[in-house]
């Protein structure tokens, strides 16, 4: 049978008013007078769990992304996410039989298993213990020579950390030796310094580790990865995130694991925006961000797919979650129209991943998809507003029209565009839902001298509803005290006059006589 798409009409709840969803990218909890979005309905604004089990990680330790967070405000459902994701293809042995393995062990009989990502126990990009069972892993099925890239953290844990993650993974490594398995770190470097750029900010760091990782080339050269950490950290003001790139030679000064031709690549972090870069030089063939020298015909995979609407990388180990039934394709088939809008670089949450991973409209008679172009080559932190005003102003364009009724807005949002959208939202007599993706960006909040976050430490992010369209009576409920991002999309569907699927994460709102 297939889906039964009709929704129950709400009880007290009318239909026809244009609801406005306002997605702040990293806006965490912070003082409610702060922002107008907040500040203009004070008895109608809660938290939100945005981090953590809340939005499908493994712990509440984890931090919580754009990715899962819109993954969870469209789903209406938590779904096993990122980490969490991994843990379980790993602890089932189900990674060793899907489609990415088996395209990367086709290499092993007669070449090298590469592994590249961050050595850290941090859980926000990588995780060694993941990083040690795949090793296993790969070692029980088939790989003979395995090659190790580690990049040290110091950012996601702490400095000095690198030098214990390296000890344990020798100790690995050297257990895989004395079983017959070709098993060593090839080369290393500093997180911020080599590989793992983000944004297309800065090319060379991306090239300094290509470098080391494919060529085998750098000016720092040792025998093993913990005599180059202690020794490349000895250095003025040297830290682990900014190690310079080393490579590991043997007794004759060669390399021990440049990457060649027939080799298998695995970059093992799980968390995307730092290894999309990475991915595309060791998968576009015409790559021309540096020169890469020479480009190796390899089997690459990541151990996710960093970009599911560029599909890069093509192969991965683990596959995103299947979210099916999401909130926009409920909505579109109970007859609400949808408004879309964000920049480049957050367009794909607004669309693809509130969707549940899918590309496309799914009735583009009834939606309306509009992207911002986003500044090429300029890093956040020099322009903070982006287009947040660019967005804004679409937005209100299009409320102002009264001709869409929904409006599904993703922005990386300045306070005056919010009140934008929310003047758009008064003139048509709408209903608008603030809040965010996610709390402490981590590039836009305050750090201490250490790099710690100053706010937003818990993961909750703030959440108001309100307008003049808004029925009277219309209450936050009490009884929701641990309410996530995926109790988001229950809400719309109330403020839209429906009653969300039975398998949706409770409404947060309520209506009191």
């Amino acid at each position: 049978m297939g889906t039964s798409w009709k929704l129950a009409d709400h009880p007290k709840l009318p239909k026809g008013k244009m609801v406005a969803v306002v997605v702040l990218d990293g806006w965490g909890e912070t003082s409610p007078d702060k922002y107008n979005c907040i500040h203009s309905a004070p008895d109608k604004w809660r938290l939100l769990k945005a981090h953590g089990t809340a939005v499908g990680l493994p712990t509440d330790d984890d931090m919580g992304n754009s990715e899962v967070g819109h993954n969870a405000l469209g789903a209406g459902r938590i779904y096993a996410q990122g980490a969490k994701l991994v843990d379980l293809a790993l602890s089932s042995g189900k990674i060793f039989d899907d489609e990415g393995f088996n395209y990367i062990k086709q290499c092993f009989a007669n070449n090298t298993l590469h592994l590249i990502g961050l050595m850290s126990d941090g859980g926000v990009h990588s995780r060694l213990d993941q990083l040690q069972l795949l090793l296993k892993g790969a070692s029980e099925h088939g790989a003979k020579k395995i090659r190790i890239h580690v990049l040290t953290d110091g950012r996601d844990v702490l400095d000095g950390s690198s030098v214990t993650h390296a000890e344990t993974l020798e100790k690995d490594l050297s257990e895989l030796r004395g079983k017959g398995i070709d098993a060593k770190i090839a080369s290393g470097g500093g997180r911020m310094y080599v590989t793992m750029d983000r944004y297309e900010n800065d090319w060379q760091v991306v090239k300094r580790g290509w470098d080391a990782q494919v060529l085998g080339e750098a000016s720092n050269k040792f025998k093993n990865a913990v005599e180059a950490i202690k020794k490349l950290r000895e250095a003025p003001n040297a830290n682990d995130q900014y190690l310079p790139p080393f490579v590991i030679v043997d007794d004759g000064g060669k390399a021990v694991g440049p990457i060649v031709d027939g080799d298998a690549v695995v970059t093992f972090n799980f968390r995307a925006d730092r290894m999309t870069m990475l991915a595309q030089a060791l998968e576009n063939e015409k790559f021309d961000k540096f020169d890469r020298v020479r480009m190796p015909k390899i089997r690459y995979a990541g151990m996710l797919q960093y970009d599911g609407e560029l599909k890069l990388p093509s192969h991965y180990l683990v596959s995103p979650p299947l979210i099916e039934r999401t909130s926009g394709e409920y909505l579109v088939n109970n007859g609400i129209r949808t408004f879309a809008c964000s920049e480049t670089v957050k367009f794909g949450h607004v669309t693809f991943f509130w969707n549940g991973n899918r590309s496309g409209c799914f009735n583009s008679e009834k939606e309306e998809y509009v992207e911002i172009p986003s500044d090429s080559g300029i890093t956040f932190n020099v322009k903070p507003k982006m287009k947040s005003l660019e967005i804004g102003e679409k937005a209100h364009m299009v409320g102002h029209t009264g001709d869409i009724e929904a409006t599904i807005i993703g922005c990386k949002a300045a306070d005056e565009a919010v009140k934008t959208i929310l003047d758009a939202v008064e003139k048509v007599g709408g209903i608008y839902i603030v809040t965010a993706d996610h709390g402490n960006a981590e590039d836009m909040v305050k750090r201490d001298k250490k790099g710690e976050p100053l706010v937003g430490k818990d993961g909750k992010v703030p959440v108001a509803v309100g307008g003049p369209g808004l029925a009277g009576g219309v209450k936050f409920r009490k009884d929701v005290p641990n309410g996530g991002l995926a109790n988001v999309a229950a809400t719309v569907m109330n403020l839209h006059g429906f009653v969300a699927p039975n398998d949706y994460e409770t409404t947060l709102i309520e209506v009191v006589a």
